[in-house]
């Protein structure tokens, strides 16, 4: 399979599960390994006649669309964020809960991949935020389809390449030498990791944080951004903020959010 074969097999084929070739084009390496790896198992030879099978077997649009999930993640990933989150957006939420009589924040980590993301929330929060709120906890669920990478989550533990972003006083409370890995520390497992596909099922809220990071923003055709992005909104509650990836924007016509001051990739639910 060439670079070229494997470019038009997938401009051909991502619109079909409403997804869009540029969210692909950088990653397109990764996918077109797994696409010859499932020629292999099915005896093809070439992406001619894989676009046989799946004209002939609808089944196997599934078995594509589970081969088109790019989890790329890391702890602290755009760190400038986890910044804001730490030093503005976590407590002005965390005064309204106090105002609201609430004892806790609610966050959901949509597209977690192998948890990266959400144990960064939960080590922001315990080492920098809870000492100085003391009276609230958090509550993290974070979602993912791909099975096995829920189960690296679960595991918790990590190779020192996706830790080099997070500071080192993080570094040394959060994580425990174990053989090869470097891995989360007991009072940080505090996230619940369920398998959900987000098209089809979300956790039910209301949450005050989503983080939307990196998952159908980028990789989705904009009609599918604009009802998923809606959905997710209706999960926030009035004032929650919805976190996207620093290189995303929201598909036109997405209403009732509102970008945080100075902020780019944070907004808030200002209306139902």
């Amino acid at each position: 399979m060439t670079d070229a074969e494997c470019i038009a097999f997938l401009q051909w084929a991502l619109p079909r599960l409403e997804r869009r070739w540029i969210g692909y084009r950088k990653v397109r390496g990764v996918v077109c390994k797994r696409l010859g790896k499932r020629l292999h198992a099915l005896g093809l030879h070439e992406l001619r006649a894989y676009r046989t099978r799946l004209e002939e077997c609808p089944g196997e649009w599934t078995q594509l669309d589970a081969l088109l999930g790019i989890p790329l993640s890391r702890f602290y990933r755009d760190r400038g964020v986890f910044d804001l989150l730490q030093s503005q957006v976590l407590p002005e939420l965390v005064r309204a809960a106090i105002a609201d009589a609430r004892t806790g924040l609610h966050c959901w980590s949509a597209g977690c991949a192998s948890g990266e993301e959400p144990y960064t929330l939960a080590m922001v929060w315990r080492l920098r935020l809870q000492p100085i709120f003391p009276e609230l906890k958090m509550h993290i669920v974070a979602t993912d389809l791909d099975a096995t990478l829920l189960e690296r989550a679960t595991a918790g533990c990590y190779r020192r390449s996706s830790l080099k972003e997070l500071p080192t006083d993080v570094l040394a409370q959060a994580f425990e030498p174990r053989a090869d890995a470097l891995c989360v520390r007991v009072p940080f497992r505090t996230v619940q990791f369920i398998q959900q596909d987000l098209r089809t099922v979300m956790p039910e809220g209301p949450f005050d944080v989503v983080l939307f990071r990196n998952v159908i923003l980028t990789y989705f055709a904009t009609s599918a951004q604009r009802q998923l992005v809606q959905r997710i909104a209706s999960r926030l509650r009035i004032g929650g903020i919805l976190v996207i990836g620093i290189h995303e924007s929201l598909p036109d016509g997405a209403s009732g959010l509102a970008p945080w001051p100075g902020a780019r990739s944070v907004y808030r639910r200002i209306a139902a």
